[in-house]
């Protein structure tokens, strides 16, 4: 799994241009699944993204993390994420999972996101084309790959 989290102000996610979803203070997350991924996928990361500490301390300092902050986050769906750039200019999605593959792992990976998370969770809806405001707080902008753990 590879995740794109970001610390927010505020995001609002629009899908099929006619529904909105909203959050305030907190993450997004684009989260893009590849055909190896599995529970120790799904734990892994998601245990990551709510013990990260990307919100400041008293003193200014990254410090807080998003349960010590009651923050909420909002998931997207992004198999973009597995692009391969390597030859030509038209990327490849190989590694990317088809939909009969990715949809448990993200329904699995919400549902223990969900469980872990203190404040809301905000989901986009998987194939979806949705629109993605936000507005990034600080920048703060991290990528996590399971497969390299970092």
């Amino acid at each position: 799994m590879r995740a794109i989290i970001q610390r927010v102000k505020n995001a609002i996610v629009s899908i099929n241009e006619l529904e909105s979803r909203e959050i305030q203070h907190g993450y997004v997350v684009f989260i893009g699944i590849e055909n190896a991924d599995n529970e120790d996928d799904i734990n892994w990361l998601s245990k990551k993204i709510i013990s990260l500490r990307l919100f400041d301390d008293e003193k200014g300092v990254m410090n807080k993390s998003i349960q010590e902050v009651h923050g909420n986050i909002m998931l997207i769906s992004q198999f973009t994420l597995h692009a391969k750039t390597k030859k030509g200019n038209r990327p490849s999605y190989i590694h990317a999972a088809k939909a009969e593959v990715a949809i448990p792992i993200y329904q699995s990976f919400i549902a223990v996101l969900k469980s872990q998370l203190s404040g809301a969770l905000v989901c986009g809806e998987f194939g979806a084309n949705m629109s993605v405001q936000l507005v990034n707080d600080g920048p703060v902008t991290i990528i996590i790959d399971t497969k390299n753990k970092e």
